[in-house]
């Protein structure tokens, strides 16, 4: 496929721009129809919802308000409402308004003036639901209403139309990511042209799988932080597989490959593992499926399309890109280079080297230190609170979060949040007597009965999300109503997101042991192991808490929420520990598999556990930390979306991807399989029988040359012989290494004292024998292995260096 792809690269790249391009004009014709779908079977809110739908069938568009506040005198003052009512007309007047209640209008208004005169608000009901507003109308109104301002006199507006006026410019965030990548990306590729491969399929990927999740709108519920979450996701694992690839790719054509041979290599070896990760990121997100909350359904939908759509972009349109840039993929320093200089054999930098040396050296202190800072930073979990965010929780700065505290200043901190009482059993006396003296309760309003049905408002003495709130709830179902021996539900936002908060708290334990047993059984196939899948949960287990530790000290506790521009500290919204796990789960699986691959195939090759794990880790952590790297600024980016659900799952997702990979995979895993040493490879003899067999990547040496039988293509074998002078003296120390045609070690050793020396070979085929002493040349050739053992004597000449490609 790679190599068809490469081939007719033009073709290739026109199908993709075609579908990119035809799905977002199909889009933006269809437009939106994003809904915000909270139903929750079988719970008090959810039975008072549906009571309320019953007797108020046609209160679905959107109510917002209008808050002022006089520094002297009177709200009611002439003064004042000479200013303020104008501008209600003007409002009321505008289309898809639907109605104004204003403050002045008569006794009834009353109620909308503070006790002690300084604030009043008036109502607005738009037509439609908020996400269906025009925003030119929702900008009109709010230049309107804060038109009316003067010295004295301050307006602000609430509401979820007008939240989404101020929120930044429509991919910002995502804009602010990219551009933080392409920076990581030239400082690890130093090539523009390289730089841009990532990005151009994080793009192709990410737009195609919102157009799609936006015409898939109008055929399902859909919610609308999922194309914020597709996004977010979207962009850190497509820039993140094509960096895995295109890495591979430049390292091929470095080491003497054609451009296209480098392109099918890496396609059949990255690509291979980007195929496997992607599935494992999929199978984490349909894991929140589990939780039978439909709010949730929407987003696997979303983020499931674009993760799909950003492997296919991986898989088909970067072979065709690459092969429009040809040796261009390198920088024109690597091109002079390899030109002057001839390919080179694959090297590991020396930070990799000497960081993985040490973690050899000193396993029980790495891992006690990594350890230590991951305990740390998850003691703030045991004080999570789940709950829902709202406008309290916005800017300082915005009008919405002026609005709310000017409400809570003027009629209290529950008045942002009130209950509703809901019951069709006729006479509610006792009902609203009970709710009038319970403690926590400033005030109680019956409305009129309609269609049976009988609404009571009650509002809070306390906020929306403060514990107080949640207990007076729990106090009306299971204390009030009962002793007023009626049936009446609880319902209002306020008791939806408790229910939401209870009802997902209840679900999270099967959900984590979904995917926690997901992920084992793909790594126990995949690398035939007990001990490195029960090793990966472990770490999962110690990454979320972690994570979840930052967010709840960030977000719930305050630290530093003023300094990131993110508002006021609350609870944790309740989707998010769903979410944020399943895409953890998924990510922190790529890391795993690219990291234990490389010591998998190099334990296959030597069965050395501690060598396995230094490779492995020396060869991958740069690339596994580059990738980290760009995750962290694209989820950071976030926190400029205007959203805070986006903006929570933003910080949490870099501070977990950040602890994954700097900190886990870096130093913990690798210290942990060094102090486990051959068992992490264990696996008991009836359960290897029955396992299917799964190869994440092909064996590098599996290609053939002239003549040549397919590498490792048998049972492991050897070379072995002397190396002498010319004189025919015997060279003591000298370095030989066995390298695959694909450049990797294989195997290295010193020459003894008669200068003889074996290196292991992992079956017939080709390879390259590397001879160097300190006191005499270097001296490499090409080597062919049959079935058994090769004898192969080498002669160093003094000062002689013979490179051979």
């Amino acid at each position: 496929m790679a190599r068809w792809c490469y081939r007719h690269r033009l073709v290739v790249l026109l199908l993709w721009v075609g579908a990119l391009f035809g799905l977002g004009f199909s889009a933006s014709s269809a437009g939106t129809n994003y809904a915000n779908v909270f139903s929750l079977p079988d719970t008090d809110s959810k039975s008072a919802y549906d009571l309320m739908e019953k007797a108020f069938p046609n209160t679905s568009g959107d109510t917002d308000t209008v808050v002022w506040k006089v520094d002297q005198g009177s709200a009611k003052d002439p003064a004042v409402q000479s200013r303020i009512q104008p501008a209600l007309d003007r409002i009321a007047k505008m289309p898809g308004v639907g109605a104004v209640t204003s403050p002045y209008a008569g006794a009834q208004g009353a109620a909308q003036v503070s006790g002690d005169g300084k604030i009043a608000y008036a109502q607005l009901t738009f037509a439609k639901p908020a996400n269906e507003v025009p925003k030119e109308l929702v900008q009109d109104v709010l230049d309107t209403a804060q038109g009316a301002e003067r010295g004295g006199l301050e307006v602000e507006l609430g509401g979820q139309a007008i939240q989404r006026v101020q929120e930044p410019p429509q991919g910002l965030s995502e804009m602010v990511g990219i551009i933080a990548a392409a920076a990581v990306l030239f400082l690890a590729f130093g090539s523009f042209f390289a730089m841009l491969l990532p990005i151009a399929i994080a793009i192709f990927g990410v737009g195609m799988g919102l157009f799609s999740t936006q015409l898939l709108s109008h055929t399902t519920d859909i919610p609308d932080i999922a194309p914020l979450l597709a996004s977010l996701i979207g962009l850190g694992v497509g820039i993140d597989y094509a960096l895995f690839i295109v890495t591979r790719h430049r390292r091929g054509i470095q080491k003497g490959l054609d451009p296209e041979e480098a392109a099918v290599t890496a396609l059949n070896t990255s690509g291979r593992a980007v195929l496997f990760a992607g599935g494992t990121v999929c199978i984490a997100l349909a894991g929140m499926l589990v939780t039978r909350l439909r709010f949730l359904d929407g987003v696997v939908v979303g983020t499931s399309l674009t993760v799909v759509l950003s492997v296919l972009a991986a898989t088909t349109l970067l072979p065709a890109l690459l092969g429009l840039l040809g040796p261009r993929v390198l920088s024109r320093r690597q091109r002079r280079r390899l030109a002057a200089e001839g390919p080179e054999t694959e090297s590991t930098s020396n930070l990799s080297a000497r960081w993985s040396m040490n973690v050899q050296k000193r396993p029980r202190r790495i891992a006690v230190l990594a350890l230590a800072v991951m305990a740390v930073l998850a003691l703030p979990v045991l004080s999570l609170r789940l709950g829902a965010t709202d406008q309290g929780n916005d800017d300082s700065s915005s009008t919405t979060r002026k609005a709310y505290d000017l409400l809570a200043e003027g009629f209290g901190p529950g008045f942002n949040g009130p209950l509703q009482v809901v019951t069709d059993a006729g006479d509610t006396t006792a009902l609203v007597k009970g709710i009038q003296g319970t403690d926590g309760v400033a005030k109680v309003v019956p409305l009129p009965p309609a269609q049976g049905v009988t609404v009571i408002q009650v509002v809070p003495t306390t906020s929306p999300q403060s514990k107080e709130t949640d207990d007076l709830i729990d106090t009306l179902r299971d204390d009030v109503i009962r002793q007023a021996d009626v049936t009446a539900h609880v319902g209002g936002v306020t008791a939806v997101s408790k229910d939401f908060a209870t009802v997902t708290g209840e679900r999270l334990p099967l959900f984590i042991a979904t995917i926690i047993g997901l992920g084992f059984l793909l790594l126990l196939v995949a690398f035939r192991s007990l001990v490195v899948p029960l090793t990966a949960a472990l770490m999962n287990l110690i990454a979320a808490a972690a994570s979840f530790g930052v967010l709840v000290a960030i977000f719930q506790w305050g630290w530093g929420l003023e300094l990131l521009g993110l508002g006021k500290e609350g609870p944790i919204n309740a989707f998010l520990p769903v979410i944020m796990l399943s895409l953890l789960f998924g990510l922190s699986m790529d890391y795993q598999v690219f990291l234990v691959s490389r010591m998998h195939e190099e334990w296959v090759h030597t069965r050395d556990n501690a060598r396995a794990v230094r490779v492995g880790l020396a060869e991958t952590s740069r690339v596994i930390n580059s990738a980290a790297l760009i995750m962290v600024c694209v989820f950071m980016a976030f926190v400029l979306s205007g959203d805070s659900g986006a903006a929570m799952a933003g910080v949490g997702l870099a501070a977990a991807v950040a602890l994954d990979a700097f900190i886990l995979r870096t130093a913990l895993v690798p210290a942990a399989m060094h102090l486990l040493g051959n068992s992490n490879w264990w696996l008991p003899e009836w359960l290897e029988k029955r396992l299917p067999h799964l190869a994440v990547e092909p064996k590098e040496d599996g290609e053939t040359g002239e003549g040549n039988a397919p590498a490792a293509d048998g049972p492991a074998s050897a070379v072995h012989g002397f190396v002498r002078s010319p004189d025919g003296d015997a060279v003591e120390g000298a370095a030989v290494t066995v390298l695959s045609k694909g450049g990797r070690q294989l195997d290295r050793v010193t020459t003894l004292a008669d200068g003889s020396y074996i290196v292991s070979v992992p079956g017939p085929g080709a390879y390259l024998l590397a001879v160097t002493s300190a006191a005499h040349g270097s001296r490499a050739r090409h080597v062919m292995v049959a079935d058994g053992p090769l004898v192969y004597d080498v002669e160093l000449a003094e000062d002689e260096v013979d490179a051979v490609n």
